[in-house]
């Protein structure tokens, strides 16, 4: 019997039997469809400025300066830096579901003050409010999926909100080429009404009601996610293990900027500094104008929504591939293309600008290149931060973190949005392109130093390995073998 008590063993809680099959449950699928329709919004408000600034500046109903559009384009992510800040206390507080929810109202009214407006001032207004929705919910998509969902099948379900995002960028192209900037906002208010719709048809997050007491709650949302054939007892001991190590009355504050913690932070950190550095946000909200620079005998607008479809078909190959390539193999990916096809945009405009030689029947590169750019950004960069920002930051220090990291992420998608025209103007579309070039080197180092594979981990055991923390023991007596009947 002593030998027995001191096989004190190596076998770890965060290890769980395999009691049920990892499946797309209904109920999973669903909650990521609800989630991810609010995504839908997120990328429609942030394509729109493309469209509509053209018919914006020639309308014989408003009058906007090229100053002011400038703003029409980057007030909406320094209002989701504002609401990056907001939702972290919201989501802890009144919960990830109800956050989400109350984001709808206020997109609807956004978009109806833009569509009827007759003064500059009611455009901003309606970008701001949309702003600030869309900073609050592209912190709450990823942490209600990323507690929600199956380790299993978190990569897939999980990048829903960037592939449903991506439709939404797709759907403004498509209705830009045929509605003005007034009659496509009104597009945009509608969009909100299914999106709460299906939001009130599902749970809060086991999680959550969890860390307020709520145990049996948390029970019926779990077994309602799983299915309700599916043994839930040892993932609830989980999470109340979980709630329980992460309960503490320091300051959120303090907690976040801990050294405990500091390597997750910097990690989301320099994933969301890559990832907007890299210029999408400036393709996306200038992809018309950038088309116009080059010169390209494609109609602009046609040429938006052919990268509209790129963006969404390369969104939904990352879903079908991530659970099995993992995180960092599409994030390689993701920076060589981008830095390939930034390098060829930057040549094509130095070539023709500086070197002044013809670029007669290379009208085809800017095109191309902005399709394998978009392809690349939408493989790895675009969705995997905010996948990981579910995954990787500690249930202790979630909310508050993930508020922190999405106001980061918006600070950078303004300054580049809001600096790019100024940018272009100071170094030349050559230059500004060769700059993002050079940002995605950096990034594609960052990722092989310090980025950590998630693929198939529990959220119990990336926080035990980010955090340093080792799992529980537990006595081995339980997992001897019999010995055979004959010895």
């Amino acid at each position: 019997m002593k030998i027995l008590m001191r096989a004190d063993t190596h076998y770890s809680i965060a290890v769980r039997s395999n009691e049920y099959e990892a499946k797309y449950t209904y109920s999973q699928v669903l909650a990521a469809v609800a989630v991810s329709l609010g995504s839908l919004i997120v990328g429609f408000s942030s394509a729109y400025t493309s469209p509509a600034l053209v018919t914006m500046e020639h309308s014989e109903y408003i009058t906007v300066s090229k100053e002011e559009a400038t703003w029409v384009g980057g007030l909406m992510p320094l209002a989701a830096l504002v609401g990056g800040v907001i939702g972290g206390p919201l989501v802890d507080y009144i919960g990830r579901r109800r956050t989400i929810l109350l984001t709808a109202p206020p997109f609807l009214l956004g978009w109806i003050l833009i569509a009827t407006a007759r003064i500059v001032h009611l455009v901003l207004a309606g970008r701001a409010l949309c702003g600030l929705c869309v900073g609050i919910g592209s912190l709450a998509y990823p942490v209600y999926l990323g507690e929600t969902i199956q380790p299993e099948v978190r990569g897939t379900l999980g990048l829903f909100p960037t592939a449903i995002g991506n439709i939404g960028i797709l759907l403004c192209y498509l209705a830009g080429k045929y509605l003005d900037w007034s009659q496509l906002a009104y597009l945009g208010a509608a969009l909100p009404i299914p999106f709460f719709a299906l939001m009130l048809m599902i749970p809060e997050t086991p999680r959550w009601y969890i860390s307020q007491g709520r145990r049996d709650e948390a029970q019926n949302a779990l077994q309602w996610l799983r299915g309700k054939n599916a043994k839930i007892d040892n993932e609830m001991r989980d999470i109340e293990r979980s709630d329980a190590e992460a309960d503490s009355n320091e300051s959120m504050l303090r907690e976040i900027f801990s050294r405990k913690y500091m390597n997750s932070i910097l990690i989301l950190l320099g994933l969301m500094a890559f990832q907007q550095l890299s210029g999408i946000n400036a393709v996306i909200f200038y992809t018309v104008k950038i088309f116009e620079m080059s010169g390209s005998s494609v109609d602009e607008k046609l040429s938006t929504i052919i990268v509209g479809i790129v963006n969404f078909i390369s969104t939904f190959l990352a879903t079908a591939i991530i659970d099995r390539a993992g995180r960092k193999v599409l994030l390689y990916l993701s920076s060589v293309t981008m830095i390939f096809t930034l390098v060829i945009l930057g040549t094509f405009f130095y070539v023709r600008d500086c070197l002044h030689l013809s670029v007669n029947g290379l009208d085809w590169i800017p095109l191309t290149s902005l399709m394998i750019y978009l392809l690349g950004f939408s493989l790895g960069f675009g969705p995997v931060p905010w996948l990981m920002m579910g995954e990787i930051l500690p249930a202790k220090i979630r909310g508050g973190a993930a508020s922190f990291c999405t106001a980061f992420n918006w600070l950078c998608t303004f300054t580049v949005t809001k600096t790019f025209q100024n940018i272009i103007d100071g170094i030349g579309p050559y230059g500004a392109f060769w700059l993002f070039g050079a940002i995605c080197m950096v990034g594609l180092v960052f990722v092989v130093v310090r980025v950590p594979e998630t693929r198939g981990k529990s959220l119990e055991q990336i926080e035990n390995k980010m955090t340093g923390r080792r799992a529980r023991r537990m006595s081995s007596i339980a997992n001897i073998k019999p010995l055979p009947s004959g010895c």
